[in-house]
Parts: C-alpha cells; structure tokens; sequence
C-alpha cells in the first residue's frame, strides 16, 4: 500500500471513530450535567484537573516513545523497535508509581488545604480524587500500546476501540439516574472499571498483533540514554502545557469557585470534541512525517509539513466558524442551563484550536529530526507563562475571560517564532510557508466569516440562522479553500480524485 492511501485509510478510520465519539461525547456530557448539576460537574473537572497536574512525565514519555518507535519502524529496525517498546513499560510503570506518591502526598496537601470546594461536598470530593488517582494510573499504562498501535499505523483498531470506550461511557450515564448512592462517587468509580476494560484490551491485541510487543530484558544503554534524553527535554514542555489547562483551571477554582469550573468544563469538551476531527487527520500523516524523515525523503517530509498544517486549519474551520457564530442558541440547546462564561470560554478556545492546528505539524518535524532542547526551552517558557500572566489579570480582578485571552494570545506568538525557528533548524522555506499557508488561512477565514455573519443577519429565527449559517460558511469556505487555499498542482490532484470517484459511481450503476 502506498503512503498516501495509507494515510487516506487511516484518516477515514479516524473520522469514523470521530463522528461517533464525538455524538456519543456530546450526548453523555449533557446527560452528566443534568444528572450532576453544575456543582457537582464542576467539582469533577477540578479534582481530576489536579491529578492530572503530576502526569507531566507522562506526556514526556509517550512523545519519546512514539517517536522512538516511529523512526526505529521507518528503518526497518525491529530490534530497535521491541527495545523502545520494552523500555517504555518499564518508564511508564515507573512514571505510574510517582504519580500515586506525588498525588497522595503533595497533591493530598493541595486538595485539603487550597481548593475551593463546597464544604458539605468535601467527603464526596476526597472519594472522586482517589478514583482519578486510580483512573489515570491505568491510563499511563495505556500508552506503550497505543504508541505501538500508532507506530504501525493500525487506525482502524484504534478506532473501534475508541467507540467501545464511548459505549462503555454511555452505559456509565444511562445507569446513574437509577442508582441511589451518591451519583459523583459512583460516576467515578465506574470510569475507573471502564479504564482497566480499555487498558486489558490494548495489551491484549498488542501483545497477539505485533512481534514487537513483549517485554524483554535489553543492555542497550545508548537507547535509553537517547530516550531520556527526549523526554527530558519534553518534560519542560509537559509542565508547561498541563500548567497552561490544569494550572489556569485551577486558578479560577481559586478566585472564582467551581462554577466557573463548570464553564471551563463545558468549554473544554467542546474544543476537544471540535479539536479531534484535526487531530485525526494529523495523527494519520504523523508516522509518516517521522519515517519520511527517518528515510532522508526530505522532499517528501517537507510537502507533508505544508499540506498537513493548511489542509489542518482548512478541515477545522468547517466546524469552528458555524459553531463559534451561533455558540450561544448551541449551547442553549445542548444544555439547557448554560453556566456563566460558558460562551465566551468555548469561543475563545475554538479560536485557539485553530492556531494549534497549524502549530502541530510544525512541532511533529521537529520530534522527527530528535534534536528538541532549544524549541523545547523557548516554546515551553512561552506555554508556561500563561500561569503567572494568568494570576496576574486575577489577582488585578479582571473579567476571568483574559485568562483565555492570554492563551489566546501567546500561542500566536509560538506559531510566528516556530515558523523562523524551523527556517534555520530544518530549512523551512519561511517566505513560502508565509504565502502558501499562513496569508491563504488568514484571507478564507476573513472572507468566509464576513460573508457568513453578514447573511445570517437577514434572518430572525436562531434555528433559521443557525441552519443559513451551516450553510453559508461550508459554501463559502469550501469555494475559497478551492480558490485561495489550494495550488495549482493540489486543485489538479482534487478534480482528479472527484472525476474518479463519479466515474466508480457510474461504472457500478452501469453494471
């Protein structure tokens, strides 16, 4: 199979996997804040927020061992390849432990003495924190194989794994209103068995699948040396992203209470759910990018950069605009009772998953060339600086939107100095990835939010302009992405795979 349909058949795998994931995700999370309530859904999204706050190394470790995997894969190294997926258990078993001894120690600390948490709900919170303490243990666990599934580029089971975990979810939901207990507690507990199914069912397939995927005792001290070496510097900039979502978080739970928590919550899953129709396209092309580059294809490496980081935006922007429009008659509908900032939270978070969506290219050629400590240094200093700009704008009693605004706000200057930076580093072509990807982005998203703002106003009724606004903006979009977005070579390449798919169509109905 060539690399471009493997790429095409992994992303269709993964839109699959999307679409009902994400229907799934939307439903549960409507159904959980009414079950919950605002208060107890916003003590949820703290409690667990500050576990997360010691999964750091974790994050630093799956990059490692991905692309580690990834490379070794691309050269036909299967003896490399079963070291770094042995040495990956070992670390992130490691990493579990640490987590258990940092969460109920430091963390514990934390809970009982900083968080702003009603008191007649502290019993109930204690509870829910051991099961997330439980619950993200096994998610560590989770990643050598689903590192291992990605370095094979396996997407299809990875897809339909993702949708029994959304069933396991549903289930979750359709049983809390008819138990009697405490619905926050056993909410919990049973996302912690639905985690250990998940986790039972990747170490299982990957272990029958793949030759790689058993653990065995190695010396190959280089290797680890180049795998700490990774995540070491990928640590720094771990911290600094869950300091950006968890730490900010937290900082609101601390001025502002966990209702606001609630409306961060609220925000979050609907970026996340936005965000991962990009993120599978860009899971897909990422193997590619670090094999590509692992076989000095170089030409090949940097066309996936470009195309991978405008054809991102461009799949992306579908859905934010509509959505980013018509935020608040959406979710009036989805949730009934909207908490305050709700709105302005999602909007502001659509807006930044679409600076990401170039972003992550940029930073996956960079993971691809192994050489990480000066974009790790800089662009985690600049992440990282959203916490004491954050406290600041609090502290000050500013609208909790700035805080937002500040993310917002620093992760456009990360893209423009990561663009320079890949100029020098990888010999990124910056004038041309400034015409071809940024200034294009840029004029679609002008044009077709205009165009889309301006129709919609003829129109009173919030389905009716909801429904024109879809509308209009697919149209719009699509239309100038063909015009403005894409080159002549890309554009040639689309009439032909239209022309084909009408030709298969006809061929069939003919016989």
């Amino acid at each position: 199979m060539s690399n471009t349909s493997r790429i095409a058949k992994n992303t269709l795998a993964l839109y699959f996997r999307q679409i009902i994931t994400m229907l799934v995700s939307l439903y549960t999370v409507r159904v959980k804040f009414e079950i919950l309530g605002v208060e107890d859904y916003g003590i949820f999204n703290i409690v667990s927020g500050v576990v997360i706050l010691f999964t750091f190394l974790n994050g630093a470790m799956a990059s490692a061992t991905q692309r580690f995997l990834n490379f070794a894969l691309g050269r036909n190294d299967a003896e490399k390849a079963r070291n770094v997926y042995s040495a990956s258990l070992v670390f992130h078993a490691l990493i579990a432990v640490l987590v258990i001894i940092l969460a109920q120690t430091v963390g514990l600390w934390f809970f009982n003495n900083r968080l702003n948490i009603p008191p007649e709900r502290q019993g109930a919170a204690f509870i829910v924190y051991q099961f997330s303490v439980v619950a993200t243990v096994m998610g560590i666990l989770q990643v050598p194989y689903r590192a291992t599934i990605f370095a094979y580029e396996k997407m299809s089971f990875f897809a339909m794994l993702s949708i029994v975990e959304s069933a396991l979810r549903l289930g979750i939901v359709f049983l809390l209103p008819v138990i009697l207990l405490d619905k926050l507690v056993v909410y919990a507990f049973l996302m912690c068995i639905a985690g250990l199914i998940i986790l039972l069912i990747h170490k299982v397939y990957c272990n029958k699948t793949f030759e790689i995927a058993h653990f065995r005792y190695f010396r190959d001290k280089e290797l680890l040396r180049q795998l700490l070496q990774f995540s070491g510097w990928t640590t720094f900039s771990g911290v600094a992203s869950i300091g950006r979502v968890q730490g900010t978080n937290i900082l609101l739970n601390i001025f502002h209470g966990v209702m606001l928590n609630a409306a961060m919550g609220i925000a979050m899953q609907v970026h996340a759910a936005v965000h991962q129709f990009v993120s599978n396209f860009q899971t897909a092309f990422k193997p590619q990018i670090v094999k590509s580059y692992s076989a000095s294809n170089y030409d090949y490496f940097m066309r996936l950069i470009f195309r991978t980081s405008k054809i991102s935006f461009y799949l992306l922007l579908f859905f934010v605009l509509p959505l980013y429009i018509n935020m608040g008659f959406i979710l009036q509908i989805w949730l009934n009772n909207v908490p305050e900032y709700a709105v302005t939270f999602t909007q502001l978070l659509l807006l930044f998953s679409l600076i990401n969506a170039i972003i992550a290219p940029l930073w996956m050629s960079i993971q691809a060339t192994g050489d990480i400590k000066k974009y790790q240094i800089i662009s985690g200093s600049l992440v990282l600086a959203n916490l004491p700009l954050s406290l600041l704008v609090l502290w000050m009693a500013f609208n909790p939107v700035w805080v937002l605004v500040i993310r917002l706000g620093l992760e456009i200057i990360i893209l423009v100095w990561l663009i320079f930076f890949l100029g020098g580093k990888i010999k990124l072509p910056v004038l041309i990835f400034f015409c071809r990807v940024i200034i294009p982005v840029i004029l679609i998203t002008g044009g077709a939010g205009f165009m889309t703002i301006f129709l919609r106003s003829f129109f009173l009724s919030d389905w009716n302009r909801l429904i024109v606004s879809c509308v209009i903006s697919a149209l719009s979009i699509g239309g100038l992405i063909y015009w403005v977005g894409l080159d002549k070579q890309e554009r040639g390449l689309l009439r032909n795979f239209v022309k084909t798919k009408i030709d298969s169509i006809k061929q069939r109905k003919a016989t």
